[in-house]
């Protein structure tokens, strides 16, 4: 029986259920990370014994689950836009959104799909913006490669918000550390299209970069597509 099926216990004596469980867990995340969760550190937060919590989660991975499906509520638009390629970017960006305000979420993103109610909803919404333009497996193989850009995307730019943090240096700033050392290395010239890159090439930002990629994604969706929308 999977922690959606299971039943919640009475609430008695401390009022408890598993969305203020949730809810703590996710505070703690947002705050230190996922290494700052565990269910020791949530009773401690709702003012409960740990073992009360067993009642309603079996494991740190349930509890983990949970978690994601309740930040897919925020991914989930209000409307779903009628045009395919608007409702997967539409998701895509609510996604890197919600990474970015709860940075944990890149570490459990890419593997088994959520079951909860809201992770379903979304995997719905990814389906349905495709229904009827291909065959069920070319929609699937579409929408896994999307996920697939989306999720890589989003662990980088989150893994380089964390190595700002970590060595207190900004891009920018890291790079002009760096420059002495790429540019002994690009003199050398075994890395050709490296140095043209870094000399010719134009910076942009996270969001900007984010963007491109999933419009060059959707694009490679739309060839597929037994009827193309624009």
């Amino acid at each position: 029986m999977t922690v959606w099926d299971r039943p919640e216990p009475p609430t008695r004596p401390v009022p408890l259920d598993r969305e203020r469980i949730v809810t703590a867990a996710i505070a703690l995340a947002d705050e230190g990370g996922l290494e700052a969760v565990s269910l020791r550190k949530v009773a401690a937060r709702l003012d409960a014994g740990p073992m009360r919590l067993y009642a309603y989660i079996s494991t740190k991975e349930e509890l983990f689950d949970l978690m994601v499906d309740e930040v897919h509520a925020e991914i989930l638009p209000e409307e779903q836009p009628g045009d395919w390629r608007e409702a997967l970017r539409v998701l895509a960006h609510r996604t890197r959104q919600a990474a970015l305000r709860h940075e944990w979420l890149a570490d459990l993103l890419g593997g088994r799909p959520s079951l909860g109610p809201n992770g379903l909803a979304v995997t719905e919404a990814k389906l349905a913006a495709l229904d009827g333009l291909a065959d069920v497996d070319t929609v699937m193989r579409a929408v896994e490669t999307v996920s697939a850009y989306v999720t890589g995307a989003i662990r980088r730019e989150i893994a380089n918000l964390r190595a700002e943090r970590a060595t207190g240096l900004s891009e920018r700033d890291w790079q002009r550390a760096s420059g002495p050392h790429v540019t002994r290395m690009l003199a050398t010239g075994r890395f050709p299209s490296l140095a043209k890159a870094v000399h010719d090439g134009t910076d942009v930002d996270a969001e900007t970069s984010f963007a491109t990629g999933l419009d060059w994604v959707l694009d490679a969706v739309a060839a597929k597509l037994d009827r193309p929308s624009a």
